[in-house]
């Protein structure tokens, strides 16, 4: 059975202004892998995820998921409820 990985590398990339290549060189891969992760043709190793995480100072379960991440608007919108 194959699962799905989902991510949401390319936000945090755009977040912090990082082109694929600069991430690529911080991590230790090819630029085009970044972007095979991006689109979900790749999935990453454990090191990889991992190293990832790390570079955005976040836990790997803030960028990888088995499951479809909510919206940014739908997560924003749940926050301002809560407040």
């Amino acid at each position: 059975m194959y699962l799905s990985l989902y991510n949401r590398i390319a936000v945090f990339r755009a977040e912090r202004g990082l082109s694929r290549r600069q991430l690529a060189e911080a991590v230790g891969v090819n630029n085009q892998t970044i972007g095979y992760l991006e689109r979900g043709d790749y999935q990453p190793s454990l090191e990889l995820a991992l190293k990832i995480a790390r570079h955005f100072g976040v836990a790997v379960e803030m960028l990888f998921s088995l499951e479809h991440f909510e919206s940014i608007a739908t997560t924003l919108k749940r926050a301002g409820e809560d407040e």
